[in-house]
């Protein structure tokens, strides 16, 4: 019998990707209340200062629609990291994200480069190459939806927006490309039928005695009945009546 996810694991699936999105939008509301101008602590290419947009980059959003285009991926993408990756999670996000900033740093043109979406890239290309590489229909479905929900991430991993960062998105790719390779994950056992089982017996099978030679569906297969008619008749009491007798003393005994 497979055993129980703990409680704690099963709310970490919501709770740390929620928290994440919590963070960046805390960030952008300090930005916009306090005038912070948080934007010059992104990713400033191939200068010493511009490596603390490294850490800072990925919570840094010029505007609600980048925030908005930004958070609901990311969310939906760390929740499946948690739930299907749980032995190497916390290593994608926290590699992923640093090593997706370097390597923007290093590629990316003279610019300000901010925004979560090189780690949307980065999730994206782990999550479908994991997936492919494991073999397990359960992963392969995940990373088919992956594409079928943000195949179109693609087309922005070439510069056809001067102001959109394709650098950022190209090194979140290649990032979680490799990552998908390099961290081992524990294989997930495909699970098996009793009918996928080799000494599978149709005659034993509850379900399939409810069929009768022609096919045809029945109420309740005919062993069945007579167990139920056993076990209602052992289920009735017994009644057991016992009369005492008392002799009336007389009056001379008295």
């Amino acid at each position: 019998m497979s055993q129980k996810k703990p409680l704690y694991y099963s709310s970490e699936i919501i709770v740390f990707p929620l928290l994440m999105i919590m963070v960046i939008w805390l960030a952008f509301w300090a930005d916009l209340r306090f005038d912070v101008a948080f934007g010059k602590w992104g990713i400033r290419p191939m200068t010493l200062e511009g490596l603390k947009g490294v850490i800072f980059a990925p919570f840094i959003h010029g505007s609600l629609k980048h925030l908005f285009n930004n958070s609901v991926p990311l969310f939906a993408l760390s929740a499946a990291l948690f739930f299907f990756y749980r032995n190497v999670r916390w290593k994608v996000l926290l590699w992923g994200t640093l090593l997706t900033g370097l390597l923007t740093w290093v590629i990316a043109r003279p610019a300000m480069h901010i925004g979560a979406s090189g780690v949307v890239y980065m999730l994206v290309a782990f999550l479908f190459f994991k997936g492919i590489i494991s073999r397990r229909y359960q992963l392969i479905a995940i990373s088919l939806i992956v594409v079928f929900l943000y195949g179109g991430l693609l087309w922005y991993l070439f510069p056809v927006d001067p102001k959109i960062s394709w650098e950022g998105h190209l090194s979140g790719f290649i990032v979680g490309f490799i990552l998908a390779f390099v961290l081992k994950q524990p294989k997930l056992e495909n699970k098996k039928y009793d009918w996928e089982q080799e000494d599978f017996n149709p005659e034993d099978d509850l379900f399939l005695q409810h069929f009768d030679e022609d096919g045809n569906f029945v109420e309740s297969a005919p062993e069945e009945e007579d167990n139920e008619a056993i076990e209602v008749a052992s289920e009735k009491p017994t009644v057991r009546i016992r009369y005492i007798f008392k002799a009336k003393k007389t009056e001379d005994e008295n």
